[in-house]
């Protein structure tokens, strides 16, 4: 959800109080939804992402290119998701390492499987949520220009922009820059 985020970390930057937050998604329809419901919704799961970001990475999404905004919301959903952040590192860099220009759904069911292994709560998963989190897990990955599209999965690698690199640096995030990079 680019647009949005763009528009959320602008408002971010107004430091709003809850009161103000409502208003502005309900009243305003800040994100330009037909729903209220759906407005705070999405607006409270991308708050959470902005959240594990500062004011300066908010102005640049805000305000800067599409690029700066695009990686500096991957990091944010990275940040804000291990689950993304293991697929990006055990299945994403091993298709680009064994030179596999794609990913597929097996690709997933095998990460699941190795998840489990690690946390048995992951099996009792419904296939429902399984699902829904590998749309979510394709569409960040083809906004953010890692994947050519949900359906061919093609492996589109990135550099990340250098300014997008030197906040990371500056905040400490070299194991950011280090995933995103090689992803």
């Amino acid at each position: 959800m680019p647009l949005e985020s763009r528009r959320i970390a602008a408002f971010l930057l107004t430091d709003p109080d809850e009161k103000t937050w409502r208003r502005a998604l309900v009243e305003d329809n800040l994100l330009q939804k037909k729903a209220p419901s759906t407005a705070l919704r999405q607006a409270n799961l991308i708050r959470k992402r902005l959240n594990s970001l500062d004011a300066i990475a908010w102005d640049m999404i805000a305000h800067r290119e599409q690029e700066v905004a695009i990686q500096l919301l991957l990091v944010a959903a990275v940040r804000h998701s291990q689950l993304l952040a293991d697929f990006i590192q055990g299945v994403y860099i091993d298709h680009q390492r064994r030179l596999n220009l794609a990913l597929c759904s097996g690709d997933w069911e095998g990460f699941l499987t190795e998840c489990s292994h690690r946390d048995i709560s992951v099996s009792q998963w419904s296939t429902s949520t399984l699902t829904k989190l590998f749309e979510v897990v394709r569409r960040i990955l083809v906004e953010a220009k890692y994947l050519e599209n949900t359906r061919s999965m093609k492996l589109t690698p990135q550099s990340l922009h250098p300014d997008v690199r030197r906040y990371l640096s500056a905040q400490g995030g070299t194991t950011l820059i280090a995933l995103l990079d090689r992803a």
